[in-house]
């Protein structure tokens, strides 16, 4: 329906002529294309329909990747009941970061599906994402999810524990978990957490711990996803880098 109207609106506010109804129709196009789109999650609304439109939407490479960071934005953005525009601007300035002049409305239409469709089939979706990709990329993931729970300044409770959820369905392990935790959800111990050791570790033990995650956490673990992929990867190794450097200063290592 739309496709002609805008059509007509095209030739009559663009020259009346075939350019504009062109354009008019193409945009209306558009809008048809999302109308359907919409009306079939709304009309089912339930997991397995979620899923499907997940795989849909799934292919090789980094639409993949693109894919699966939309759907576990949702769910945690769904977490505390209600979607806030801090949490959708983070998403969208990453995205726009992350994938450049390949960011598109398109992303945006994607994820609008996953936060007014159905519910989220969280261990359909974790269990596909588990056996694509490595367990490097994995935490990855949980390190963005992070950001999108604190865009808002503060990683709530009902947040923390669908994160903890999404890492367990991935089978993220337990320490990395920890460890990505605390480079957003801080207390006095979150430097030695961010290293996976105990406040009252050696300096010797410290330097181990610190070049162990550095090999583990170092951008080159995803540079298989592509380059766009590289920047995440690069914040996610500073803040270990930070808290070693943080320890050190308030031990008086050299």
């Amino acid at each position: 329906m739309f496709k002609f109207i805008g059509a007509a609106i095209g030739f009559f506010f663009l020259g009346k002529n075939f350019f504009g109804a062109f354009i008019g129709f193409l945009i209306g196009s558009l809008i048809d294309n999302y109308a359907n789109i919409s009306g079939q999650i709304k009309s089912k609304g339930g997991a397995e329909d979620v899923f499907t439109y997940y795989k849909q939407h799934s292919s090789a490479g980094s639409g993949d990747f693109a894919n699966m960071l939309i759907a576990l934005s949702a769910a945690v953005m769904r977490a505390d009941g209600k979607v806030i525009r801090a949490e959708l601007d983070y998403v969208k300035s990453f995205f726009s970061q992350q994938f450049g002049p390949q960011f598109s409305v398109a992303h945006l239409q994607t994820l609008k599906h996953y936060v007014n469709g159905g519910e989220i089939p969280l261990e359909k979706i974790c269990s596909d994402i588990k056996l694509r990709t490595q367990v490097e990329v994995r935490i990855q993931l949980m390190h963005y999810l992070f950001g999108i729970a604190k865009a808002d300044g503060h990683v709530a409770d009902v947040e923390l524990q669908i994160l903890k959820r999404i890492a367990n369905l991935m089978e993220v392990p337990q320490a990395d978990f920890e460890s990505v935790k605390n480079m957003f959800y801080r207390d006095v111990n979150s430097d030695y957490t961010v290293l996976g050791i105990e406040s009252n570790a050696t300096e010797e033990e410290i330097k181990k711990a610190y070049r162990q995650m550095a090999i583990r956490y170092h951008p080159d673990k995803v540079a298989a996803m592509g380059d766009e992929y590289q920047k995440g990867a690069q914040e996610k190794f500073q803040k270990i880098q930070e808290s070693y450097e943080n320890i050190k200063k308030q031990r008086g290592m050299n």
